[in-house]
């Protein structure tokens, strides 16, 4: 079995391709070229270059989820949950863009069951920001029509980062999350 390093290695190496080249113009030879591999060789430690793209994205989803569960863990306020989970979606967006684009331009290239399974996390994840906002609906503190489509908003709001953030630009991370927080609370009109 290959050792976590290297197997670290070829995912990243995989990733930063795929964002370049886009997942079908890219070769495994190409990712073993990367990482100082012959081809054949790179399928010691990794099944398929499907395989990659498979661990890139439920990967992302993964850790979205567990940054959403434990953003709004510790506050029942529908409130304070929408800005903390907000700021871990948009935080994660920051510090992961190449996953964020390859996640987004790159579901088409996944195969069954794969496509099912990034798409049942996906709507997992989307269901969670719906669950807040339903849930400062039902107190009002929000006053929104749509409680899906204003998740489908927020939502976007992190996923956009990953084509124009960067981490030497004008605006710092905290900057980024701060405002899109306060973003997000306007879009669902939450009583302040």
């Amino acid at each position: 079995m290959a050792d976590s390093s290297r197997a670290d290695d070829i995912k990243a190496a995989a990733l930063e391709l795929f964002t370049r080249l886009g997942y079908q113009a890219t070769t495994m030879a190409d990712i073993g070229a990367a990482v100082g591999i012959r081809g054949p060789s790179l399928y010691k430690h990794v099944a398929s270059k499907q395989d990659l793209l498979v661990q890139i994205m439920t990967g992302t989803m993964t850790d979205l989820l567990s940054a959403h569960r434990a953003a709004v863990a510790t506050t029942g306020d529908p409130t304070e949950r929408l800005r903390r989970a907000t700021e871990a979606h948009v935080r994660y967006h920051a510090r992961h863009r190449l996953e964020a684009f390859v996640g987004n331009r790159e579901i088409r290239n996944l195969v069954e069951p794969h496509r099912g399974t990034v798409l049942g996390l996906r709507a997992e994840y989307e269901s969670c920001f719906r669950d807040v906002v339903d849930a400062g609906i039902r107190v009002g503190h929000f006053q929104v029509a749509s409680a899906r489509l204003a998740s489908y908003a927020i939502l976007d709001l992190g996923i956009g980062l990953s084509s124009w953030y960067r981490e030497d630009g004008e605006l710092t991370e905290d900057a980024v999350v701060w405002q899109y927080s306060a973003f997000a609370l306007s879009i669902v009109g939450a009583s302040t």
